[in-house]
């Protein structure tokens, strides 16, 4: 199995190189389409749109939450969309 920091430096890489080719402001459908062919160019398994229950009082209940990818069963990988890196930046603060 793949070390954490090599997949994530291959994970990372695949969306730079996305975002070299494409720029921003496109939908966040469009980067997950691209990022699933790039993570599959680069030889790595991954699982789309992938359910994550909530457990309460010991029941696990599906409310909703989707995880973007889930890539080699080891990092989550929850995409964004926006029109310039500075949007994000004001956004996330």
């Amino acid at each position: 199995m793949i070390k954490e920091n090599e997949l994530s430096s291959k994970i990372i890489g695949a969306a730079i190189e996305i975002h070299r080719i494409l720029g921003p402001g496109l939908l966040e459908s469009t980067y997950e389409e691209c990022l699933c062919r790039e993570l599959n160019l680069n030889g790595l398994s991954f699982e789309r749109q992938k359910s994550l229950p909530i457990k309460y009082k010991g029941i696990y209940l599906d409310c909703g939450y989707r995880l973007d990818l889930v890539v080699e069963n080891c990092v989550i990988v929850e995409l964004k969309s926006v029109e310039t890196c500075s949007q994000f930046i004001k956004l996330s603060f």
